[in-house]
């Protein structure tokens, strides 16, 4: 039996995917429950899925599909196809080249990254993981990193994930990526520029934004896929 909140979450995700074929985002989704945080509905998320009317789909950070409705909500319609919801801060999945999508590559683990107070830069590899090709986005190297640390859990980043990421030198607003603090330390956060300054957002209400001058953060790169351990 689900809760009002959870019931409410669900008629809305059903709703808005069948007026516009596209989901709502985390924020749409936090201020139509009029919530205080996205936490709360990272929180209502997990319980519809362990109650079995969503899925999350691996490999993807935050994505999930419908998988079935409740009776008061009309139950599952005929021909009824799941679709997938990222959330609002998500990396949206970009077209893999046709020939990546039925190999597997071989990415090494440059060990861990902080999600959370930022650790030694990294440079050493630790072991290899074998990724679909799919995942790989775009031109250049991918590593692949484990994440430490929880200020990125509103992002769907939990601790003890494996991050797939594309070497980059430069980032977009609101980019997730691996940067470079003062030539020593790494992390895992949300890139924002400011002026002249770099602001690197966690995604967690307990942790607080950083922010420096730009000539001490380097982009080493960008978020392209995630690897849950359960």
């Amino acid at each position: 039996m689900l809760t009002k909140k959870q019931l409410d979450l669900l008629d809305f995700i059903n709703k808005r995917l069948h007026r516009d074929g596209v989901p709502p985002s985390f924020d749409e989704m936090k201020e139509h429950l009029d919530l205080r945080s996205k936490s709360g509905i990272h929180r209502l998320i997990t319980a519809l899925e362990e109650r079995g009317f969503i899925r999350r789909l691996p490999h993807k950070a935050r994505a999930i599909e419908i998988v079935k409705l409740p009776e008061s909500l009309g139950s599952s319609p005929a021909g009824f196809v799941p679709r997938v919801i990222e959330g609002d801060a998500s990396p949206h999945p970009r077209a893999a080249n046709s020939d990546l999508v039925s190999q597997v590559a071989n990415l090494p683990v440059m060990g861990s990254i902080a999600a959370g107070v930022p650790i030694e830069a990294i440079s050493q590899v630790s072991s290899h993981i074998a990724v679909p090709g799919s995942m790989l986005s775009g031109a250049g190297e991918h590593f692949a990193l484990e994440v430490k640390g929880e200020s990125m859990i509103d992002a769907g980043i939990n601790d003890g994930d494996v991050v797939i990421i594309r070497e980059a030198e430069t980032a977009d607003n609101g980019d997730i990526v691996v940067a470079l603090v003062e030539d020593h330390e790494a992390t895992l956060k949300r890139f924002r520029r400011q002026g002249g300054a770099i602001a690197l957002e966690a995604a967690n209400p307990a942790y607080e934004t950083r922010v420096f001058p730009e000539d001490k953060v380097r982009v080493q790169g960008r978020l392209v896929g995630l690897i849950r351990n359960y």
